[in-house]
C-alpha cells in the first residue's frame, strides 16, 4: 500500500480525474465520453513529442529543437506535397520522419562526438532548424488550398470511430513502452539515466546510447510535422513556436525527472493529458489565456517540488562517534 502511494502516476491520474470533476460542476458535458475523446484527439501531438522528449531527458539530456524540427520538417513537405500531389502520403509521412530523424541525429552527434552539453546544442539548433524552414520557404506560407485532399484528411479519418490523429498516438504509446521495457535499450537508456558510470562497467556505450536518444526524438518531431501541418493546414516559420517548453512541461508534470534515470510512458502521456485537459478546459470556463499559463506554470513548479522532495533520500550513517564515557 504504501508503494503505490508513492507511485507519481496514480498520483497524477487522480489529479486528472479531480481536475475533470472539477470543470464537470460547471459544464457537465465535459466529462462525457465523446468530448473526452476529442481532448484526447486534440492532445495527441503533444504526447507523441513527450514521449520523444521522455527518451532523452531519462538519459540526463534534453532537447529543445523538437518544435523547430517539428516546424522545418512540416514546411519541407508541405512544399513537397504542394509541388508534386502525386506523391502517395505514406511516402511524405516517411520523408518527414527520415527528414526529423536526420536532424535528431546532428544533435546528437554533437553531443557524442564534441561533449558539448545537450541543452547547449539544442539551443542552437533550435535557431538554426527554423532558420532553415525559412530559408527553404522564403518566408512564404503553405495554405490549406496549396495541400492535396489525401495529405490533409488522412489524419481526420476514422478507425472504429475514433480518428487517425489519434491512432497515431496510441501506436506511439504502445511502441514506446515495448522500446522502454522490453528492449536492451530502453534498459540502457535508464542505466545511463541512473548511473552513467556504472553503465559504463556493464557495457553500455553512454555516447552512443544518447545520439540514439536524439535520433528517437528527432524522429518523432519529424512524424509530428506532417501531423501538425495536415491538421491546421497551414506551413509557416512560427509554426509550434515555444512549444519546446510545453513539451518538456508534459514530461515534468508526468513525473519525468530531469537529472534523468526517473520517467515513465505512462508518465509522459498523463503529463500531456493533463495540460491537454487544462488548455481545453479553460477557455471553456471563460478563464483569460494569461491565466492558463499561470495555471500550467504553477503545476509544472508543483511537479517539479514533488518530484525533487520524491528523488530526495537519507543517506546512510556508516560510521557512529563512539560514546563518551
Amino acid at each position: 500500500m504504501r508503494t503505490l502511494l508513492k507511485n507519481r502516476e496514480i498520483w497524477l491520474l487522480a489529479a486528472i480525474v479531480l481536475l475533470i470533476g472539477l470543470i464537470a460542476t460547471r459544464f457537465p458535458a465535459f466529462a462525457a465520453p465523446g468530448n473526452l475523446l476529442r481532448v484526447f484527439n486534440d492532445t495527441s501531438i503533444l504526447i507523441i513529442l513527450a514521449l520523444g522528449q521522455m527518451a532523452v531527458i531519462l538519459t540526463r539530456s534534453i532537447d529543445l529543437s523538437m518544435a523547430s524540427n517539428l516546424a522545418f520538417t512540416g514546411m519541407v513537405v508541405a512544399m513537397t506535397n504542394a509541388a508534386f500531389p502525386e506523391i502517395p502520403v505514406a511516402i511524405l509521412i516517411a520523408l518527414a520522419m527520415l527528414i526529423g530523424a536526420a536532424l535528431g541525429a546532428f544533435n546528437g552527434l554533437l553531443v557524442w562526438l564534441l561533449g558539448i552539453p545537450p541543452i547547449v546544442v539544442t539551443l542552437g539548433t533550435l535557431t538554426v532548424f527554423r532558420g532553415a524552414a525559412f530559408v527553404v520557404s522564403g518566408g512564404a506560407w503553405v495554405n490549406a488550398d496549396q495541400m492535396s485532399e489525401a495529405f490533409i484528411n488522412l489524419q481526420r479519418g476514422t478507425i472504429l470511430g475514433l480518428p487517425v490523429l489519434s491512432w497515431f498516438a496510441i501506436a506511439a504509446i504502445a511502441v514506446f513502452y515495448l522500446l522502454m521495457t522490453r528492449t536492451p535499450l530502453g534498459r540502457a537508456i535508464y542505466a545511463i539515466g541512473v548511473n552513467p558510470t556504472a553503465a559504463v562497467y556493464t557495457g553500455i556505450d553512454v555516447g552512443r546510447t544518447k545520439f540514439i536518444a536524439f535520433v528517437i526524438s528527432g524522429l518523432v518531431s519529424g512524424l509530428c510535422g506532417y501531423l501538425w501541418i495536415s491538421r491546421y493546414v497551414i506551413a509557416s516559420v512560427e509554426v509550434a513556436s515555444g512549444y519546446e517548453l510545453t513539451i518538456v512541461a508534459a514530461c515534468v508534470i508526468g513525473g519525468i525527472s530531469i537529472a534523468g534515470g526517473i520517467g515513465s510512458v505512462a508518465g509522459a502521456v498523463m503529463g500531456a493529458l493533463f495540460l491537454g485537459i487544462i488548455n481545453n478546459a479553460l477557455p471553456v470556463i471563460n478563464i483569460s489565456p494569461f491565466w492558463q499559463l499561470a495555471i500550467s506554470g504553477a503545476a509544472i513548479l508543483l511537479a517539479v517540488v514533488l518530484n525533487a522532495r520524491g528523488e530526495c533520500k537519507k543517506g546512510r550513517i556508516i560510521l557512529r562517534r563512539a560514546a563518551t564515557a
